[in-house]
């Protein structure tokens, strides 16, 4: 189970301010006690997605879906400067995964730190 704070909830809501799925999906997350995997599959159900696995697996494999964006070098430094906002916006506008779910899967890269996230592709150069 990956579990976020209260305030690093707020540090996303400051963020994110401006983008209203967003907010929606942290509603969810603070809903959920901060729970990320359970906040992902009430998201992913509330879209009409039937994930088939574990919710932490379930997680873990639409984060990785998603490294290679995520690990973008621009949005990697962004990322580790604390900038969300540039990478919400972006997860939600591609096909990897419903735009509900792009603050969670963020927030658990977040939460498994970035550098370790992006290790895989690292040694790949």
């Amino acid at each position: 189970m990956t579990t976020v704070t209260s305030q690093e909830i707020a540090q996303f809501r400051t963020e994110l301010a401006n983008n209203p799925e967003a907010m929606r999906a942290l509603d969810a997350i603070e809903d959920c006690e901060g729970d990320l995997e359970d906040a992902a599959i009430a998201l992913a159900i509330r879209v009409g997605q039937q994930p088939q696995r574990d919710n932490a697996e379930w997680l873990d494999a639409l984060a990785r879906k998603c490294r290679a964006v995520i690990c973008q070098k621009e949005f990697r430094d962004d990322l580790l400067n604390g900038s969300y906002a540039p990478m919400v916006r972006y997860l939600a506008e591609t096909p990897l995964l419903p735009s509900i779910l792009a603050t969670p899967v963020l927030m658990y890269v977040v939460r498994q730190g970035i550098n370790h996230f992006c290790e895989p592709l690292d040694s790949q150069f």
